[in-house]
């Protein structure tokens, strides 16, 4: 059996404080929260497990990528109409193509195949991203975001457009979203300190250094790529099992800008700072669209202020680059907060 190097053991220990973390979170809710604060906890878990997945490959690949929403796009609508019944597809999809109204599988089932097609376009996808360098995987990522959304529009028969793909069973909760979000930050975590992670960080920092000590670099780029996809499969299966329904909108540049600012506040090298950037800016836009709304302050009236919150992720994005370029973070995880190495304070 394989002994866990001391990067590894710490690796696992700051996977348990962020998961002491999640779990203070939940059981504050639990006694102190009000109903509707439980699917505000459920959007932040499912975008924090987006965010763990984004910093895998671009944290540790240092290339900024876009394409996760689509990724994430794939996973739900796959889930959902493996899993909707065939009485309610015949009803939301009754153009369905290749028999696709004509069956429906278990929860597990549905999910497993989500996460197989999902991890398959990644893979070949992966293919061609591990080769390319610099602007170029931006820019192949968001051809990737602008053509599996147009698909997500045009074809009605098989994800409705615009409207929503409706009747799909609520199988999830707040417990199942908790628990993968902390198998995301230990399977996150694992990864960073693997030597899969160390030699894509090795090759973000010097690229030809690293080949000249043997790194294979493209095979290196390839498993992030597809582990990270993997990440938004579980995502967009825990959106579509929780919500009931879902549309094509919430996968394009919205969500994309919402999740790439929560890791760049925390930090793009850092798991930890993917977490503590997810629930800052959770935290930030609840407070921000409860100003949007007008409220009533110390007697005074405020005036409505819509589209602030949008506003709020802009200067987000622009103060951290200008003032802390590598996050709140940087490249320290939370146990070099907690249990620091010895020789540094």
């Amino acid at each position: 059996m394989t002994r866990l190097n001391a990067s590894q053991r710490r690796g696992l220990i700051g996977a348990l404080l962020l998961s002491l973390l999640i779990l203070l979170i939940v059981g504050l809710y639990a006694l102190w929260g009000e109903s509707w604060q439980a699917r505000v906890l459920y959007a932040a878990f499912v975008n924090l497990i987006v965010v763990i997945g984004l910093q895998t490959f671009m944290g540790n690949a240092n290339f900024a990528v876009f394409s996760h929403a689509a990724f994430m796009g794939i996973a739900a609508y796959a889930a959902a109409i493996c899993v909707t019944p065939v009485a309610m597809k015949a009803v939301s999809l009754p153009d369905a193509p290749w028999g696709l109204n004509a069956f429906e599988m278990s929860p597990l089932a549905s999910a497993l195949v989500a996460l197989g097609i999902t991890g398959t376009l990644g893979l070949l996808t992966g293919l061609f991203m591990s080769r390319l360098t610099g602007v170029g995987v931006t820019i192949v990522s968001i051809a990737i975001l602008v053509i599996v959304h147009s698909i997500f529009l045009h074809r009605t028969d098989i994800f409705k457009g615009n409207q929503a793909l409706f009747g799909i069973p609520r199988i999830f909760g707040l417990t199942h979203v908790t628990v993968l979000a902390i198998v995301a930050i230990f399977a996150a975590r694992l990864f960073r300190e693997s030597a899969v992670g160390l030699r894509l960080r090795a090759a973000a920092d010097d690229e030809i250094g690293a080949r000249a000590m043997g790194v294979d670099v493209h095979r290196a780029r390839l498993v992030a790529w597809v582990v990270s996809t993997l990440f938004f499969a579980a995502a967009g299966i825990a959106y579509a099992f929780f919500l009931g329904t879902i549309s094509a909108r919430p996968f394009y540049f919205n969500f994309v800008f919402l999740t790439v600012a929560m890791l760049i506040l925390g930090g793009l090298r850092s798991v930890s700072g993917a977490v503590f950037g997810t629930l800052l800016i959770t935290i930030g836009l609840e407070l921000v669209r409860w100003l949007e709304t007008g409220p009533t302050l110390a007697g005074v009236k405020l005036p409505q202020m819509l589209g602030l919150s949008g506003l709020l992720l802009g200067v987000v994005i622009v103060a951290v680059m200008a003032f802390r370029p590598h996050g709140l973070m940087g490249n320290r995880e939370i146990e070099d907060l907690v249990l620091p190495r010895k020789g540094t304070s």
